[in-house]
């Protein structure tokens, strides 16, 4: 019997949403679902993974407490979440990720670690934002390496671009924070340009940041630093 199973069958490009009318910034990827993902999937799920909805989000009901929320976009695998979630339990963090085995791996993390602070959206984050965060709401932003689509036909499908920051601007609390990391040299100066250009944000550097110490090195970014590869952080609060 093998240890993995079909998570999302072929992968399928996503690109492009004809309902939407809008490009995607990310791709539909086959993936293997662990037994153990799986496993967490079934039996957290139900009290850690939070429906899509049209409707904003109470984050008092879904946390079962008051606290600042901070929010991340593409989580991966869920290890920098999880180490984050962990050194802040004042805080209460929701992790948005389109991709089962990412949902599943993280959502074993929090049964491991006992952690009560997170909760996870399966979705596309545009539309979550669109539909479940409300106005001013957020203490936080986290966006850490997104794919850096560096074919330059394909920079238009960029995360990181002037409409999205500025409904992400939208979305936090007055000084609150946006934070992107990227290892792509080309799409941090596009990430700088776009952050700097925002009227509703400003720099808390002169250019890009130091690596905040909240956010951990992953097991990629240390390899890439041996080989002399740049990570570059940026961090913009809410006027």
């Amino acid at each position: 019997m093998s240890s993995d199973i079909p998570a999302n069958g072929p992968a399928r490009p996503m690109l492009y949403d004809p309902t939407e009318h809008r490009i995607r910034s990310f791709v539909t990827r086959a993936g293997r679902l662990s037994i153990a993902q799986a496993r967490a999937l079934e039996e957290l799920g139900p009290k850690f993974l939070l429906p899509y909805t049209k409707a904003p989000l109470d984050y008092e009901l879904a946390f079962g407490r008051k606290a600042p929320v901070i929010l991340e976009i593409g989580f991966g695998m869920g290890a920098t979440t999880s180490h984050i979630a962990q050194a802040m339990p004042e805080k209460d963090f929701i992790g948005v990720e389109v991709h089962t085995p990412g949902v599943g791996s993280l959502l074993k993390q929090i049964g491991e670690q006992g952690m009560s602070n997170l909760r996870l959206i399966q979705h596309d984050a545009v539309e979550v934002l669109n539909q479940m965060i409300p106005d001013n709401s957020l203490a936080g932003v986290h966006i850490y390496f997104p794919d850096p689509w560096h074919k330059a036909r394909h920079n238009k499908r960029r995360l990181i671009q002037a409409p999205l920051v500025k409904h992400l601007t939208e979305k936090l609390a007055p000084g609150g924070y946006l934070h992107c990391a990227t290892d792509w040299q080309e799409y941090a100066e596009q990430m700088l340009e776009v952050l700097g250009g925002e009227p509703g944000l400003q720099n808390t550097a002169d250019g890009y940041a130091p690596q905040p110490a909240y956010r951990p090195l992953t097991k990629f970014e240390n390899r890439g630093l041996k080989l002399g590869h740049g990570v570059w952080d940026l961090v913009f609060t809410k006027k």
